[in-house]
């Protein structure tokens, strides 16, 4: 078996990434490692059979760059705006990055550990893979990429208990925007009992409520913003159960009959978002209204059932609930793509430039204290490159972008094929220092880093005055662990978790990445 395995380095590889998926997917109470279990099936393998993950370093370096591109190509358009709209959740979390640091430096030296190796805790507590990246290119000792795996599982394990303890707290958030997803949504028929301005509808004004349909005598047709309601007027409202019973209180008395089913004049439909020039735009600029007599209510994503305020930026991939007049509906699905497939495609060429750039830049060598220089690396050079072409969204006929799902695919095979080439790697090393003192003290290390960082973290949000669930994501986005994210989704269906998560995914990273070479020179 030792010799099957050592002569054929992709049959290893794979059989680690197979297993290690399913081990992953497993649930222990309220927590599923995901794509950790690569990482912990690929040590154990490479402790019993040492030597079978010779060679495979390259495998390392590209599945990091595939994961790390991927997640800023993502969060690029999010990330530049959050560095305006959240500075005070961002600024909380790079001190946060720099407690943590100090913590492992005291640390190291407390318990006498190598420097490599205390660097590397840092990295593998926080579960930042580009960070180690930088570390093993920083030291130039294998000892950095064996304490990233001794605290690895640690942060996974610490992660997923505190988020899950977090995202189940009571506290309302006075400071945070409410969920538009936790009770979803309704639609209901109103006869309007008395004149009144759709301004002056409660909830209206507070993004809470939307409104599509309007029959009026023997006609109907989409309501227009601002316009005002008549006695007698029919009309649709699509919001949250108690946004919409508020105002049908106000308005009228709620019909049998429901006006969408009544497509003669108007239709109803859901259409997907596959033309770039639309995704990453806001609602309010699609102006649907002028350009079609159309209004969007809704917003499908994922498992979520979205109200569509005027703020929602859309994605590619969302289904959006589209009430048009019938004769302007191949029209609004030609704008909005309405293609499947297209939702499916990625521009080959789009990522083979972006990866070029950020190899680029990550040969760039950048001076440090001592005459000594500092790379980014095939982790940080295409994180910051894919944030930047994120941002930019295209140029001219290259499309940077990625449809949600293809991006997952890639990010999602792109951290297993890294895990599992690390622990094949590392196995043997880690497994040689758990049975001394040295690997335990390394351990004990890396849970006093993640428990104080995520409690801080938690205790941030709660300052900040944002809500648990949003909280739960900023810890989850803290440590950029999917696993993390996976258990306060499963608890909780709510888009501020995701959202957090992504705002402080990317930046996290860079900061840590930025805090490596700094506790290489202290």
């Amino acid at each position: 078996m030792a010799d099957l395995l050592t002569a054929n380095h992709l049959l290893t590889l794979f059989l680690v990434v197979a297993i290690g998926a399913a081990i992953g997917a497993i649930r222990i109470g309220p927590i599923r490692f995901g794509a950790a279990g690569a990482l912990f099936i690929g040590l154990a393998v490479s402790a019993f059979y040492p030597g079978v993950g010779q060679g495979l370093e390259i495998v390392q370096q590209i599945g990091l760059a595939f994961f790390v591109y991927t997640v800023g190509v993502s969060a690029g358009a999010a990330f530049f705006h959050d560095l305006r709209s959240r500075s005070g959740l961002l600024m909380a979390a790079a001190m946060i990055s720099v407690v943590g640091a100090v913590l492992a430096l005291l640390g190291g030296r407390f318990f006498e550990l190598d420097k490599s190796l205390t660097i590397g805790v840092f990295t593998g507590a926080l579960t930042a893979a580009p960070a180690l990246d930088a570390a093993a290119r920083v030291t130039g000792d294998p000892q950095a990429a064996v304490g990233y795996a001794l605290g690895y599982p640690v942060g996974v394990i610490v992660g997923v208990v505190i988020v899950s303890i977090t995202v189940m707290r009571s506290w309302v958030g006075a400071k945070d925007t409410p969920s538009t997803a936790g009770l979803g949504l309704e639609a209901v028929t109103v006869r309007v009992r008395e004149d009144i301005n759709t301004r002056q509808v409660p909830g209206w004004r507070q993004q809470r409520l939307r409104m599509s349909y309007l029959r009026r005598g023997d006609r109907t047709r989409v309501v227009v913003p601002g316009e005002d309601l008549l006695a007698g007027d029919e009309v649709i409202m699509v919001g949250a159960p108690e946004a919409v019973e508020k105002a049908v209180t106000q308005v009228g008395d709620v019909l049998d009959h429901h006006l969408a089913h009544d497509r003669s004049d108007v239709a109803f439909e859901r259409i997907v978002v596959s033309n770039p020039e639309v995704a990453g735009r806001s609602i309010s600029e699609l102006n649907t209204a002028a350009r079609f007599g159309a209004v969007i209510t809704r917003v499908r994503r994922g498992d979520l059932d979205l109200l569509a305020r005027d703020d929602l930026a859309l994605q590619m991939g969302d289904h959006v609930a589209v009430v048009v007049p019938a004769d302007e509906l191949d029209a609004i699905q030609t704008w909005l793509g309405d293609s499947e497939k297209r939702v499916a495609e990625v521009d080959a060429m789009a990522i083979g430039i972006g990866m070029v750039l950020g190899m680029l830049l990550g040969a760039v060598p950048f001076p440090m204290p001592g005459g000594a220089s500092f790379q980014l690396g095939s982790a940080a050079g295409p994180l910051l490159v894919g944030l930047l072409l994120g941002a930019l969204r295209r140029t001219g006929p290259l499309l940077w972008t990625l449809p949600a799902s293809a991006a997952m695919t890639i990010r999602q095979i792109g951290i297993m094929l890294f895990l599992a080439a690390l622990g094949l790697v590392t196995g043997g090393d880690m497994a040689a220092l758990l049975v001394t003192w040295t690997g335990w003290k390394a351990v004990l290390l890396a849970a006093l880093i993640v428990t104080v960082c995520c409690v801080l973290q938690a205790l941030a949000g709660r300052v900040l005055g944002l809500s648990a669930a949003r909280t739960a994501g900023a810890v989850a986005g803290f440590l950029g662990q999917p696993a993390v994210l996976q258990a306060a989704e499963g608890r909780l269906a709510d888009e501020r978790i995701e959202s957090a998560y992504a705002t402080l995914f990317a930046f996290t990273i860079i900061v840590k990445i930025l805090l490596v070479p700094l506790l290489w020179v202290m």
